[in-house]
């Protein structure tokens, strides 16, 4: 029950209950005065009348007797007037049993009244001659006591009314503030930290706002600086300490990420062949120093943006990768032989005629990380036997299947829907053991039998507007299958990025999960965080449907190097999954510890509950069971 109610219910029968003592005592004492009133009334007319009547009751039949008492009776409300003579015989007697007929009978037998007499002795000198008796008729002291009596209860009725009226408007506005520190509440809690700028007017009330607001800005704050920490630990995480380039785990996950999305470019493989002569001539300090500057010249390279999007990673010690995006044959070479150059002055100013040699590879949505890597290494051997600073770009493999083949291929399974769904990767809550989540996986197979990669199956059924009935399909079969068996845990389903922003798969996903409302809860679209970076408006959209449809969501890949925290707070996901190489070898890395120590920390204030993927060690596991994570995988 709400506190209004509450308080117009407590005060309603305090009202009721002081109306009702004061209307009965009011009741009591118009009663009490009405029967004293009638009493000397009685007393008076019985005591006039007797010395009326003096002078003839001489004789007792004398006809001015009865004359006189019906003047008396006939002014007044009276029930009886008699008048006895010396013997006790009744001489006259005059009577009215008339009741008042607006007076209720329920109100009679509710408040009896007594009925008022008096009696007055007639003397004829110095002996009595008769006795004259008055009874007040009490009809009209209940009709008097009646009219009181409603006309009290209609205005108390009336200030009762106006009184609750008053009460509700004064209830509305006094919690009116309260509804407000409510809302803020919630509003807190779901990660907005709103404050209350019209501070109410009761005292106790603006107090509290006043202690929220303040809460508020705290939380804020510490949002705020936990965001800023995290983007400083995850950049320390992403990047490498002594040249401030990528590591090879951040070019591993934008590789994952361009041949998902259909993304085409080309990859150069730079390794410094001068560094394990310069180790032994130059000291350890020059030896880095040397190690940035020529990290300073692939920096360069990413900003000039004359070859498309570039980023630079060092994999490890004399290795290098530059990876672009978007990036033409032409402006490939370009940028080589730009790089070629600025090695060659480099090497100069360390007296050196040969440092660095450059191999090049293209890729495209049907390249895998491993052989663009492979056909990048076999390009900086041939730059090798060029020459000095040389560089050599192998142009795309030829392919095992041709655009025809993939496109025949990727038409007919998802037509026939003769591609295999498995659900692997078990999600386990690490306090409890217990299964969180299972992740859905889709399998293909060539006419041959053969499984091809469902990383360019899926790119080419993108490419040909065949992903979303892949998607339909595979959550359509997902469904069935929790029907079927019952399932109680989570099952994580992938979505890509041309599906979550068709508007014809969310009509068809609200109506599936209608449909099936107590399967909704456990499910879990994943989306990947750099995807959710790019298109950041386009996600947040897509999570408020399925949220609404008691659906949850899931970011996976997290690190801040795609997302920052600042969204993922703005995005309110159910679930974040850390990327990958955050939990390999987090029980000996502090920087790992530290950031998944921050990201819990923020998802507490969220509601957003922490995963781990791909835990290999037994030690790495202990330490995310003590850091607050809430399940992992491995």
């Amino acid at each position: 029950m709400s506190l209004s109610k509450q308080l117009l219910l407590l005060i309603s029968a305090l009202f009721l209950m002081i109306f009702s003592v004061n209307f009965v005592l009011s009741v009591d004492n118009i009663r009490s005065y009405l029967e004293g009133e009638s009493q000397v009334h009685a007393q008076d007319t019985a005591t006039s009348l007797g010395l009326s009547l003096s002078p003839y009751l001489a004789d007792e039949k004398d006809p001015v007797l009865e004359t006189m008492m019906n003047a008396i009776f006939d002014r007044g409300y009276y029930k009886e007037i008699k008048l006895v003579g010396v013997e006790g015989e009744p001489l006259v007697t005059l009577r009215n049993d008339e009741v008042e007929e607006s007076v209720p009978e329920w109100f009679i037998a509710l408040v009896p009244m007594e009925t008022a007499s008096a009696d007055s002795e007639i003397s004829s000198g110095w002996s009595i001659s008769g006795v004259v008796s008055v009874a007040i008729n009490p009809g009209y002291a209940y009709y008097k006591l009646y009219e009181q009596v409603i006309t009290s209860f209609y205005y108390s009725l009336g200030a009762f009314a106006l009184s609750v009226t008053l009460l509700l408007l004064v209830l509305q506005i006094t919690l009116s503030s309260l509804k407000r520190i409510g809302r803020m509440a919630e509003t807190i809690a779901q990660g907005n930290y709103d404050v209350i700028e019209r501070l109410p007017w009761t005292s106790e009330v603006r107090r509290v706002a006043q202690s929220m607001n303040i809460m508020s800005n705290k939380i804020a704050k510490v949002i705020d600086n936990l965001n800023k920490k995290l983007e400083r630990v995850g950049q320390k995480l992403q990047l490498d300490e002594l040249t401030g380039l990528g590591k090879k785990s951040g070019f591993n996950e934008d590789m994952d990420e361009l041949l998902a999305s259909n993304g085409h470019g080309f990859v150069f493989l730079i390794k410094l062949d001068a560094l394990s002569s310069l180790v032994k001539e130059l000291g350890r300090d020059e030896v880095d120093i040397f190690i940035r500057d020529f990290a300073e010249i692939l920096k360069g390279s990413t900003q000039v943006g004359t070859a498309g999007e570039l980023s630079a990673y060092r994999i490890f010690g004399s290795e290098f990768i530059l990876l672009a995006r978007n990036t033409g044959e032409t402006q490939a070479k370009i940028l080589m032989n730009s790089l070629s150059t600025r090695f060659s002055t480099l090497a100069k100013k360390y007296h050196k005629d040969d440092i660095a040699h450059i191999g090049g590879a293209s890729y495209d949505p049907f390249s895998s990380i491993d052989t663009v890597q492979l056909a990048a290494t076999e390009a900086y051997e041939q730059a090798v036997l060029i020459g000095a600073n040389s560089y050599y770009l192998r142009k795309g493999d030829d392919r095992v299947k041709d655009m025809v083949e993939w496109k025949e291929l990727v038409f007919d399974v998802i037509d026939n829907a003769s591609y295999r769904v498995s659900y692997l990767d078990p999600v386990t809550n690490l306090q409890s053991g217990e299964l969180i989540m299972k992740e859905v996986f889709s399998a293909v197979s060539d006419k041959q039998g053969e499984t091809v990669s469902i990383a360019t199956f899926v790119s080419i059924a993108e490419k040909f507007v065949k992903i979303v009935d892949l998607d339909k399909g595979v959550t359509q079969r997902v469904v069935e299958y929790m029907g079927a068996q019952e399932v109680s845990h989570f099952m994580a389903i992938n979505l890509s990025n041309r599906t979550i922003k068709n508007s014809d798969f969310r009509v068809w996903l609200g109506r599936l999960l209608t449909e099936n409302q107590a399967l909704a809860d456990n499910l879990v679209f994943s989306l990947s965080a750099y995807a959710v970076g790019k298109e950041v408006a386009a996600y947040q959209e897509f999570i408020r449907f399925v949220q609404g449809l008691n659906a949850k969501v899931m970011i996976k890949r997290f690190e801040t190097q795609s997302l920052s925290a600042s969204i993922v707070k703005e995005l309110k996901p159910d679930f974040i999954r850390l990327a990958r190489n955050i939990a390999d070898g987090i029980a000996k890395d502090a920087a790992k510890q530290d950031f998944s120590g921050t990201m819990v920390e923020i998802a507490d204030l969220l509601n957003i509950q922490v995963l781990a993927e791909n835990v290999q060690s037994d030690e790495d596991l202990a330490f995310l069971k003590s850091s607050g994570i809430e399940g992992a995988s491995r």
